[in-house]
């Protein structure tokens, strides 16, 4: 390896395999020489990433991050495995005023943005402490780093999951593992189907260029880390 890691032969798991950003990544890691396991809740749609990219069976993961039972079930799927690589490109968001946001909406956040992800990190990281090496992607979004109207509930759990990886970090001091997050202004992905704002889509990241800069970070220098990186849309620069 010269000045960037090769993904040649690495262990990546994606969470949130069958989201805008993360089909894109998936071609785009294994195009590099990269074994890749997959996994999200849609195992149809998982099935189809994993027929174009010829990959295994036993690499495609189905896992549903708002269950905790389904998260413990893909956890005892992946602990035994020794990933290089971790990239969370799943999430949900929950965009609604204080007076329509509800407890319940709150515990849906924190479940699938941050508990499922400290579950899945712990699951991996000892493979990785043994080795002293590895690499963890998570993307909190501009969100997890400057607050909007009506995303309480979203700034809430992507701030609580930057705090939390930021901790671990520390913890992991010892050894060459590197812990990125990315703030992601607006992708122009499903994420934004369900949610009742008015969004100019055209004007924002299209979810292959979101994709590649993941991919990108993927080859990190072997001298340095990137610990955070921010992309957002040209016209609607937040910081």
């Amino acid at each position: 390896m010269n000045q960037m890691d090769s993904l040649k032969n690495k262990k990546v798991l994606i969470v949130g395999a069958t989201g805008g950003i993360g089909a894109h990544l998936v071609k785009l890691i294994y195009n590099s020489g990269a074994q890749v396991w997959i996994a999200g809740r849609q195992l149809a749609k998982l099935n189809l990433i994993a027929e174009s990219n010829q990959l295994p069976a036993s690499q495609i993961l189905e896992v549903d991050l708002s269950n905790s039972d389904s998260v413990q079930n893909f956890v005892k799927k992946i602990e035994n495995e020794a990933f290089d690589i971790y990239i969370n490109a799943a999430g949900i968001g929950i965009i609604k005023p204080l007076n329509q946001l509800q407890v319940s909406d709150m515990q849906l956040s924190y479940q699938v943005n941050v508990l499922s992800t400290f579950e899945i990190v712990k699951a991996i990281l000892p493979k990785m402490i043994e080795v002293k090496k590895g690499l963890i992607i998570n993307i909190p979004g501009i969100l997890g780093k400057i607050p909007m109207s009506g995303a309480a509930a979203y700034c809430a759990s992507k701030y609580a999951l930057v705090g939390m990886m930021q901790s671990i970090r520390e913890e992991l001091k010892r050894t060459e593992i590197r812990i990125t997050q990315v703030y992601l202004g607006g992708v122009d992905s499903p994420f934004w189907d369900n949610i009742d704002l008015r969004v100019q889509r055209d004007k924002m990241i299209q979810a292959e260029e979101a994709a590649k800069s993941i991919w990108f970070l993927c080859q990190q220098p072997s001298s340095g880390v990137v610990s955070e990186m921010v992309l957002q849309p040209f016209n609607h620069q937040a910081i």
